[in-house]
């Protein structure tokens, strides 16, 4: 890999690498969200998520609107919603023996 790429692809897989931002973003999937709403969704705390929006937003992973005194979060729908779908689908058909491993542990 090029030295010039490490460091963007470094900061765009350590943004996912992340179970607080992945929670974050399975609930803008689902439609966007103040911060009050994302903290009930992921029973985070507020500044928990404030600072992980902070570096979803850097990255362009979501976008902010101004909305009275609130904020209201969205994720890109270009990118970053068709990944996610793709890595889903992906988890689904190679890592069937990954997950269901982690299940039965689980229980």
């Amino acid at each position: 890999m090029r030295t010039s790429l490490r460091q963007p692809y470094k900061q765009f897989f350590g943004t996912i690498a992340n179970h607080c931002r992945l929670e974050i973003i399975q609930a803008l999937s689902e439609g966007p969200c103040n911060v009050s709403s994302l903290c009930l969704k992921t029973q985070q705390n507020q500044t928990t998520i404030s600072h992980n929006l902070r570096r979803l937003e850097h990255c362009g992973f979501v976008f902010v609107k101004p909305n009275g005194r609130e904020r209201v979060y969205t994720l890109n729908q270009e990118t970053i919603k068709p990944l996610f779908s793709l890595m889903q689908t992906h988890m689904e058909n190679h890592c069937k023996k990954y997950l269901e491993e982690k299940t039965c542990h689980t229980h």
